[in-house]
């Protein structure tokens, strides 16, 4: 064991920058939104010298990610120092591409949501060249929007309802956009040109996953499967508070769980998925709901009339999917050991109708493997999986802040 020139231990020699960039890595980890550490408070956790922590927190103030919040007492003797947190003005562009929307806003690192905006677009079977140029029209505006407020854009993420390869920028398949092997690499960096950490592309049910573990109910967990109800549905797995992607980075697709053997073919090409039954449009047919001419928007909310109406075929409809859902959900909690199940996007929304069905076939089908005060329903609304992605940006800014030093 040594110490570097910051006075951090180290096990063996390198060169002195990489010290420097983990040691500055290493203090910024000690500062949170409201966390107000001072200097000596960072010294004590991290067994850096003062004279080394002063030095890197001059840096991190430096880059914008941190700002001094005036004198605080971190006890009853020793003088007051001057507490630290994370700055409110750096952001982070989140974006979502789905079926039939597009939306964006810009996420701080308090994890406030600012200048979102959706836009309805018919988007599947669109060429992604012409989606991704609409969407950097809504991306364009939230970032001039977050540069007037005086806010720094540090990078983004794009939260796509399909498989993707995010290292290539390419959507390998998503069933209901109609894309297969669409390579979204050159207009990502589009999104977000002057952002230092560029713009990466996520699935959208794995990007929703990590925003309830960010900044909903999946801290409270630690563990969970998280379902997304959209035109789809998508299914992200979170094991000790990161995501599980599997293998080959697809883990979590619980939308093609079959459930029903024999049932309606799949946009996927198989029979009796989960989303033939519990998908939006699965649902609203079932309820009678069928207006082509309407937007998915406005027949969810005459779903919505029908079932406070006490429609009996609407109410039957989101009762069957629930029955269908939790058979989904116990037979991925049994494979995976989970206890745990968050859901999001219109299973929330139905939550007052759908979460008897599915606590009763929770119970039935696996009785004690998820306890019904484990059953969790996103307060989220339609902005989990851009908060995910833009989450996901800004903490690869929070893992390398020395990129943003001159």
């Amino acid at each position: 064991m040594m110490r570097d020139r910051d006075g951090g231990l180290t096990m063996a020699p390198g060169r002195v920058g990489d010290v420097r960039r983990r040691n500055l890595a290493l203090v910024l980890g000690c500062i949170g939104p409201d966390t107000r550490a001072t200097r000596a408070d960072i010294a004590a956790a991290t067994g850096l010298t003062k004279a080394s922590v002063s030095s890197l927190v001059s840096e991190l103030l430096e880059t914008g990610l941190v700002e001094e919040l005036g004198v605080t007492r971190a006890g009853e003797r020793g003088r007051p120092g001057v507490g630290l947190a994370l700055s409110s003005r750096p952001v982070a562009l989140g974006a979502e591409l789905n079926v039939d929307y597009l939306a964006v806003g810009a996420v701080d690192l308090h994890g406030n949501l600012h200048f979102h905006e959706v836009a309805e677009a018919p988007n599947r079977g669109r060429a992604p060249r012409e989606v991704l140029g609409e969407l950097s029209g809504l991306a364009a505006r939230c970032a001039s929007a977050a540069m007037d407020a005086g806010m720094t854009l540090l990078g983004g993420g794009l939260a796509v309802p399909g498989l993707v390869d995010p290292a290539r920028g390419v959507v390998l398949a998503a069933p209901n956009l109609e894309w297969r092997d669409a390579s979204l690499s050159p207009a990502l960096g589009e999104l977000a040109p002057e952002a230092p950490f560029g713009v990466a592309l996520s699935n959208e049910a794995d990007s929703a996953a990590l925003a309830e573990l960010w900044y909903g109910h999946g801290s409270a967990f630690g563990a969970y499967l998280y379902v997304s109800g959209e035109v789809g549905v998508g299914g992200g797995l979170v094991m000790g508070s990161k995501l599980f992607a599997g293998p080959g980075g697809h883990a979590g697709e619980v939308g093609h769980v079959v459930v029903e053997p024999g049932g309606r073919r799949c946009s996927c090409g198989g029979r009796g998925c989960l989303e033939t039954v519990a998908g939006q449009e699965a649902i609203l047919a079932a309820a009678g709901i069928t207006d082509g001419g309407s937007t998915t928007a406005a027949r969810m909310a005459a779903l919505q009339a029908a079932l406070e109406a006490g429609d009996a075929q609407a109410i039957t409809a989101v009762e069957r999917a629930g029955h269908y859902l939790g058979i989904a959900v116990v037979s991925a909690a049994r494979v995976v050991d989970l206890s745990a199940v968050v859901l999001g996007g219109h299973f929330a929304a139905l939550s007052g109708w759908i979460r008897p069905a599915l606590l009763s076939s929770l119970d039935g089908f696996a009785p004690g493997v998820i306890a019904q005060e484990a059953v969790a329903f996103s307060e989220l609304g339609t902005t989990a999986a851009l908060r995910g992605a833009a989450g996901a940006a800004l903490r690869r800014a929070l893992a390398a802040p020395y990129a943003l030093l001159a």
